[in-house]
C-alpha cells in the first residue's frame, strides 16, 4: 500500500510545543505511536489524528471535475444522418432511440421562453423539419417532456432541460448551438 504524506503545519509552533509538553507531563509513561499522533493532532488544533487526517486529506485532494458519461458518438452519427445540411430533420428515424435523439435536435432549434399556438408550433416544426408531419413531432416532443402544452392544447412552449451527453453532441454536430 503506498504511503501518503499528510501536510502538517501549525500557525504557532510555540503553542504546539506547550501543548505537547503539557500532554507529556500528564503521562506516567511514554506514549505509543497512535497516542503520539493524537497528541500532535491536538497540538495542531484537531480533536484527534483521525480528524486531522480527514481535514488534511479533504483539503489536499484536488477537486474532481464533474464529468458525465461520454456520449455514444456512433449513435449521434447515425442520428445526424437524418438531418440535412441546414440542420433540419429530413427523415424520421425508424429506431426509437434515434427518434428520441432527433427530437433533441429539434428541441434545440425552438426558442426558449416562447409560447406558440398549435398552428404556430406546427409552422415552427415545418420550418425545422422536412418530414411533413408536425403532429407526429409535436406529440412526440410532448410525450418526451421536451415541450409542454396546456390542457386545451392551445399553447406550446419548450421545456428547459439539460440535454443528455448524446443530445449535446448531436446539437453541436448539427451546428444548432448549445441549449
Amino acid at each position: 500500500m503506498p504511503r501518503t504524506l499528510l501536510p502538517f503545519a501549525v500557525d504557532d509552533i510555540s503553542a504546539l510545543a506547550r501543548s505537547l509538553r503539557d500532554q507529556l507531563a500528564a503521562r506516567t509513561e511514554p506514549p505509543g505511536h497512535v497516542e503520539m499522533l493524537n497528541m500532535l493532532a491536538r497540538g495542531a488544533g484537531d480533536r484527534n489524528f483521525q480528524q486531522f487526517r480527514a481535514r488534511t486529506t479533504a483539503s489536499a485532494a484536488p477537486p474532481s471535475p464533474e464529468k458525465g458519461p461520454e456520449p455514444d458518438l456512433a449513435q449521434v452519427e447515425r442520428t445526424a444522418r437524418h438531418f440535412d445540411g441546414e440542420g433540419c430533420l429530413a427523415t424520421w428515424p425508424a429506431k426509437t432511440s434515434l427518434q428520441s435523439l432527433a427530437l433533441w435536435g429539434l428541441w434545440s432549434r425552438i426558442p426558449a421562453e416562447t409560447f406558440y399556438s398549435e398552428v404556430g408550433f406546427n409552422q415552427r416544426l415545418n420550418a425545422i423539419s422536412r418530414i411533413g408531419d408536425p403532429a407526429l413531432l409535436r406529440r412526440s416532443m410532448v410525450h418526451a417532456g421536451l415541450v409542454s402544452r396546456t390542457a386545451d392544447c392551445r399553447d406550446y412552449r419548450r421545456i428547459e432541460r439539460q440535454p443528455p451527453p448524446e443530445a449535446l453532441a448531436l446539437i453541436r454536430r448539427l451546428g444548432a448551438g448549445q441549449a
